[in-house]
């Protein structure tokens, strides 16, 4: 054996730069990098790959079914998610575990939640493209360890950070997209929701029940298919 042979035995070069995930958003995170979810919330809670992270409270990683049929993606967290490290914990939460609930379906059995970003933005505001782009590939590595048979993308932001289609929510959603094989589905955000309370035919609202009504029918088409 030579001695470039031996030496390479014990090269921990990668590993090494595994380490560093979490400093630099310009070492790479490629797919198959994470064994499971706890490693790579562990990397969230101390990355610096953006400036996010330096006011942060928690990084926000996700909470579900680890192998739910179903990811839904949100934005980035708010003030409660930041100080409880869990997302869609709000107003905003509990209105999307009623339109969970509208068709049978919960966080324990059927659904994974996670945000395009980790970490809470200033003022609640938009994340900026450099800011997503640090941090998409950890959301990469969520779906591919979820395995999920559909994803909803909550509002504009998710869309177009998933897909890259920057269409407005409100020309696409309850349309079903394929994304690297998946189905996706872009809905409205739960705050959308909020603030547009009405039930009245064609009203945010009553949109969202028609898609989360596809949602389910599809579901069920795909599990009775398997």
């Amino acid at each position: 054996m030579s001695s470039e042979t031996q030496l390479s035995l014990f090269d921990d070069s990668s590993f090494n730069q595994r380490e560093l995930i979490p400093t630099d958003a310009k070492i790479a995170i490629a797919a198959g990098t994470y064994p499971d979810m706890t490693e790579l919330a562990q990397h969230c809670n101390s990355c610096h790959r953006c400036p996010l992270g330096d006011t942060r409270t928690h990084a926000v990683v996700g909470r579900g079914n680890l192998k739910a049929p179903i990811m839904v993606i949100g934005e980035a967290p708010g003030q409660n998610e930041d100080e409880t490290g869990l997302p869609f914990v709000g107003r905003s939460g509990q209105l999307l575990e009623k339109i969970l609930a509208s068709v049978n379906l919960t966080t324990e059995q059927d659904v994974y939640i996670a945000n395009i970003n980790k970490c809470r933005p200033p003022d609640n505001r938009v994340p900026t493209p450099t800011e997503v782009a640090a941090c998409l590939p950890y959301l990469l590595e969520q779906i591919r360890l979820v395995d999920p048979k559909i994803i909803l993308l909550t509002g504009a932001t998710a869309v177009k950070g998933i897909t890259g289609d920057k269409r407005g929510i409100t020309k696409i959603r309850g349309q079903w997209l394929e994304w690297e094989g998946r189905l996706c589905m872009p809905i409205f955000h739960p705050s959308y929701l909020l603030r547009n309370p009405s039930k009245e035919r064609g009203a945010p609202k009553w949109l969202m029940w028609q898609d989360i009504q596809a949602v389910r029918a599809k579901l069920d088409e795909i599990q009775n298919n398997s």
